[in-house]
């Protein structure tokens, strides 16, 4: 027997679908209560407000990407790879995750020029998330002289993958060249070239 989903459930789903493609402020609160089925009061006795919504949208997707990615990280099977694990993370998040054009964070931060407190706090957990795992996941590789280093290039590299999906590249071929671009400034960072 399959279990519905809760009110909760479906208003988040709602959110992740509309708001993450669409965009939040695009996304009115009514046509997040239609598509869940839900009345307004619901909404509020939840989540408080949409952007408390959004806010809960954005960690249940955060806490996904986090699984995802360490699955990615798990199945590697060289300091390298997992290193390099974040990229073809990319391709099976959007595989299981809703149609958000590009990256839900990246979206709601380019739409939030004065976030309240706990949307700053969502926003924040992804970027410490990628930015942490990605310093931790560079020590085996290049030391802990260089980590911080190559873990911002990593970033850079990241977003640029997301916003090249955003653009219209295909997922495959947008991390394919992120994959290749990040192997060259590992290589370059290991080999105490990069500056």
């Amino acid at each position: 027997m399959t279990t519905q989903p809760t009110a909760r459930e479906r208003l988040l789903d709602a959110a992740d679908d509309l708001a993450f493609t669409r965009g939040v402020a695009a996304t009115p609160v009514d046509e997040i209560l239609r598509r869940a089925n839900v009345a307004p009061a619901t909404l509020y006795a939840h989540f408080g407000n949409k952007e408390g919504l959004i806010v809960s949208a954005l960690l249940r997707r955060l806490a996904r990407w986090d699984e995802v990615w360490q699955q990615e990280i798990d199945e590697a099977t060289t300091p390298e790879r997992k290193l390099l694990a974040v990229l073809p993370a990319i391709k099976r998040f959007r595989q299981g995750a809703s149609a958000a054009r590009w990256c839900a964070f990246l979206g709601v931060t380019a739409e939030s020029p004065d976030p309240g407190q706990g949307l700053r706090e969502a926003l924040s957990g992804d970027t410490h998330l990628l930015t942490g795992r990605l310093r931790e996941l560079s020590v085996p590789v290049v030391g802990a002289g260089d980590a911080d280093r190559l873990a911002g290039q990593l970033v850079l590299i990241f977003t640029g993958v997301l916003g090249m999906i955003l653009r219209g590249t295909d997922t495959e071929a947008a991390v394919d060249m992120g994959r290749r671009t990040a192997e060259a400034v590992i290589a370059a960072v290991a080999g105490g070239q990069s500056g």
